[in-house]
C-alpha cells in the first residue's frame, strides 16, 4: 500500500498549473489567490489582456510558482482555441481548470428576449468546450486533471420572489436555467471522463453580493440565510483548493454548495 498522504501534502498544489477564467471578478480573484497560495502556477483569463495580466500580477508568488494572463472569451470557440494554446505556451501543461467566467444578463422573466436567453446559455457551451480542451490535453499527456465548474445555489433552488420585489428585478430566469444545466453537465462529464483520470465537480456559491449590489436587496437576502449574513469572497478559497487538489481525489460528479445553509431550509 502507498503511504498515507498527510493533510499538507493533500492540499499542496506545488508543481500544478491552474487555468481560471473570469479571474479578475469578485469571486474569481479570491479563488485565484487561493490556488496561488496553495502553490499552483495560475493562468488567468479575460477578454481583455490588460485585465488578465493585472489579475495575474496581483497574485502571491513563491519561489516555486509563476502566474500568467492570457486573452480568452469563453463565448467564442475560436478564442477558446487560441487562449488555450496561449496558456499551454506559458507553462506546457494544465492540471486544473476553474470554469468561472460568466457574461451576465439582468433581464428578468418578464422582459428577457429570446436572443438574451440564448446568449446566457452560451456560457454553458463555453464551459463545456474549455473543459473538453483540458480533458483532451490530460489524455494526450498521460496525466489526470481536476475540472471545477462554477454553478450557483440558484442551479439547485428557485429564488424567493419577495427578496427582490419592489427593490430590483426578479432573479433572471436565464441565469437559473444556465446554472441548473451546469450542475447536471458536471455529473455527465464526470462519469464519462472518470476513466481518463479526469475529475469534474461543481462549486456552487450561495449569496455573495458584490459592492455594487442593491443594499435593500442584500438586507432581504440576509433574512433568508440560516447564518444570517452574506458570504465573503475568502470563504470560497478552501472549497476551491479542496476540489482542485488531491484532498478530493475520490470526489467526482459532485456539487459542493457554499451557501451559508441557504439550500438546507
Amino acid at each position: 500500500m502507498n503511504p498515507e498522504a498527510t493533510i499538507p501534502a493533500l492540499f499542496d498544489l506545488t508543481g500544478k498549473t491552474a487555468l481560471i477564467s473570469g479571474a479578475g471578478g469578485w469571486l474569481g480573484s479570491a479563488m485565484s489567490r487561493a490556488l496561488a497560495e496553495a502553490g499552483a502556477n495560475v493562468i488567468t483569463t479575460s477578454r481583455d489582456l490588460s485585465r488578465a495580466t493585472a489579475a495575474a500580477a496581483a497574485l502571491p508568488v513563491t519561489e516555486n510558482n509563476t502566474h500568467h494572463g492570457v486573452v480568452m472569451d469563453h463565448l467564442d470557440e475560436a478564442s477558446i482555441e487560441q487562449g488555450f494554446a496561449g496558456a499551454l505556451a506559458c507553462t506546457g501543461r494544465i492540471d486544473i481548470l476553474i470554469n468561472n467566467g460568466h457574461e451576465a444578463n439582468a433581464s428578468d422573466l418578464n422582459t428577457v428576449t429570446a436572443a438574451e436567453f440564448n446568449r446566457a446559455l452560451e456560457n454553458a457551451t463555453g464551459y463545456f468546450l474549455l473543459a473538453r480542451k483540458v480533458r483532451d490535453h490530460a489524455v494526450a499527456r498521460g496525466g489526470g486533471a481536476s475540472i471545477v465548474l462554477i454553478g450557483s445555489m440558484y442551479g439547485v433552488v428557485g429564488s424567493y420572489p419577495d427578496a427582490y420585489e419592489g427593490v430590483v428585478s426578479a432573479s433572471p430566469v436565464a441565469y437559473h436555467t444556465l446554472k441548473g444545466g451546469i450542475v447536471h453537465m458536471t455529473r455527465h462529464l464526470a462519469v464519462y471522463w472518470a476513466k481518463d483520470g479526469v475529475r469534474v465537480n461543481c462549486l456552487s456559491p450561495g449569496p455573495f453580493p458584490g459592492p455594487a449590489a442593491n443594499p435593500g436587496m442584500v438586507e432581504r437576502l440576509i433574512t433568508k440565510s440560516p447564518m444570517g449574513r452574506m458570504g465573503r469572497p475568502d470563504e470560497m478559497k478552501g472549497a476551491v483548493v479542496f476540489l482542485a487538489s488531491e484532498a478530493s481525489s475520490y470526489v467526482t460528479g459532485q456539487n459542493l454548495l457554499v451557501d451559508g445553509g441557504w439550500t438546507a431550509w
